[in-house]
């Protein structure tokens, strides 16, 4: 699984429609192309929104596992408003590991916390890979400015890791792994981390600095070692 996708931005102000379509007249844009700017009310809500920058399978995604709700509950309490009168948004709060085999359903569990946020009514800016994605991301290599992307994953208001602990272990990942998760917890980010590893061979896996760092940064949950994947086949 591969996503990188961003947050949809809603057009929701005359200000910002007007900004908008200075940019796209100032690069001889039509703006018909990437759909008619107005004044009228978006035809899709935000979760609609939402969904659409989900991978298909998850876009209708449920959390009701009680920690992730707790979770998701204290996340969106943490939630604040730049200016009086404006939306509440994610800017701080608690992170979530979830560990347990594959699939066990932390997956779509994450997803499903990130869309009852939405349904909260707060609002929140996110990014959501899988480790190995990331790593592959983040690789020095010629055109691509690893740091900058480092940066731009280290400060997304909710980022959702995926396998933690599934890339194959080098001094290089786990480098990258502590700079990571090291910005996340001096900024105290939420961020919602899945892994197939037990909670007690974690420290063996990502290094004893990342490890210490999401001990006191996240609430940990253990699923059920059963895998539902295989059991829905088996039905």
């Amino acid at each position: 699984m591969r996503t990188r996708n961003r947050e949809p931005q809603t057009l929701g102000s005359e200000g910002t429609l007007g900004r908008m379509a200075q940019i796209l007249a100032a690069r001889n844009i039509d703006p018909t192309a990437i759909g008619e700017l107005t004044d009228e009310t978006e035809p899709f809500s935000p979760l609609d929104a939402l969904s659409a920058g989900m991978p298909p399978r998850y876009q209708a995604a449920v959390a009701d596992h009680p920690q992730v709700l707790a979770w998701t509950r204290d996340v969106a309490e943490a939630a604040v408003a730049p200016s009086r009168g404006a939306r509440r948004q994610v800017t701080t709060g608690p992170s979530l590991l979830m560990a347990g085999v594959v699939g066990a359903g932390k997956t779509h569990q994450a997803y499903g916390a990130v869309r009852l946020l939405r349904q909260s009514g707060v609002g929140v800016r996110w990014r959501a890979t899988t480790a190995a994605d990331l790593y592959a991301d983040l690789r020095p290599r010629p055109g691509v400015d690893s740091e900058r992307e480092l940066a731009a994953v280290s400060r997304c208001p909710l980022l959702l890791i995926d396998d933690l602990g599934a890339a194959k272990a080098s001094e290089w990942v786990e480098e990258v792994t502590y700079r990571l998760i090291n910005r996340r917890y001096n900024h105290m980010l939420p961020t919602l981390i899945t892994t197939n590893l037990a909670i007690r061979d974690l420290r063996s896996h990502l290094g004893d600095r990342v490890t210490s760092r999401l001990a006191q940064m996240t609430t940990r949950v253990e699923f059920a070692p059963v895998d539902r994947r295989r059991q829905r086949a088996a039905t």
